[in-house]
């Protein structure tokens, strides 16, 4: 049975730091909350955003969890001020799997760790959860158990299209258009719609990087506007489900959040697995309900 929110933590006043660690043969972009009560004693939380998301968009939520000890947020690679791939690299699910690995190994030495994914980054935390179990001493899913199913006969077509829309990037060129603030947020409204646009006001300087003339650009690589040649297998998620040792909690959104059909099949894969529902929080909860979600989140850390 999904159960509420506990109380909202202290939010404390939280010191941030930029790191730049080498990670799977890449300088990785990684943001750390600490304050004067962190305790570099007890493992830290690590923070993996989602697809078109920056690791600078967890400010809200991170600093509450920073009250008893460090919480890292990596930029994914392409995203944000993460790293880029070169010109004939692409950015393959796998991938990111691997850079969490390299940066917890360098970042945590060796030790355990609760590790937080939003969407995408849930996926991505699944996916690394059931591949080192011994590593995570929690683990949280933000209505991130993957999308849709993509059946074997959809292959085909994905490769034509992956192949079709890489080189009209490159023929492009990767630079990305600039746009006037404004029409930065106006573009967040209508991709959010559900979202608050004082809030979206906020998140424009995490996902958008200045340009001359007092405009912006975004601050994603243009690939991600591509369709992966690789399509999601829920089979496979299930499979690194199914590993996964560490007491799990779901996070949902409500009914206006993000819900595969399948989602009971694939939750029900989690060896232990509890379940908070925001009402009203949505896909982004980590924009629109901080405080609910930062005592979800406290209350797993702390029991684990």
């Amino acid at each position: 049975m999904p159960q509420p929110p506990p109380e909202a933590p202290r939010r404390a006043d939280a010191h941030l730091r930029e790191l730049t660690v080498r990670a799977h043969a890449l300088d990785h972009r990684v943001l750390e909350w600490t304050t004067e009560s962190s305790r570099t004693d007890l493992p830290p939380v690590v923070l993996v955003h989602g697809y078109m998301d920056a690791a600078g968009t967890w400010d809200l939520v991170a600093p509450a969890l920073a009250a008893t000890r460090r919480v890292l947020a990596p930029d994914m690679r392409g995203y944000g001020g993460g790293a880029r791939v070169g010109e004939a690299g692409y950015y393959y699910f796998p991938d990111y799997v691997f850079d969490v690995a390299d940066l917890v190994d360098a970042l945590v030495a060796g030790g355990r760790f609760h590790l937080v994914g939003h969407s995408m980054g849930g996926t991505v935390a699944t996916l690394y959860a059931g591949t080192f179990p011994e590593r995570v001493a929690s683990l949280a899913i933000l209505e991130g158990v993957g999308p849709p199913d993509n059946p074997p006969s959809v292959a085909p077509v994905r490769m034509r299209r992956w192949i079709e829309q890489v080189r009209k990037v490159r023929e492009g060129g990767r630079a990305q258009p600039s746009l006037s603030p404004s029409e930065a947020l106006d573009r967040l409204a209508a991709n959010h719609p559900g979202v608050d646009r004082a809030i979206l006001e906020g998140r424009v300087p995490h996902l958008a990087s200045p340009a001359e003339g007092g405009r912006v650009t975004w601050a994603f690589d243009v690939l991600h506007r591509t369709v992966s040649p690789v399509g999601f297998s829920a089979a496979v998620y299930m499979e690194f489900a199914k590993l996964v040792t560490a007491p799990t909690l779901f996070v949902d959104g409500g009914p206006t959040g993000f819900h595969p059909p399948d989602e009971a099949e694939r939750l029900a894969c989690f060896a232990e697995l509890e379940r908070v529902v925001l009402d009203g929080a949505g896909h982004m909860m980590h924009w629109t309900r901080p405080d609910a979600l930062a005592a979800a989140l406290a209350a797993l850390v702390e029991r684990h």
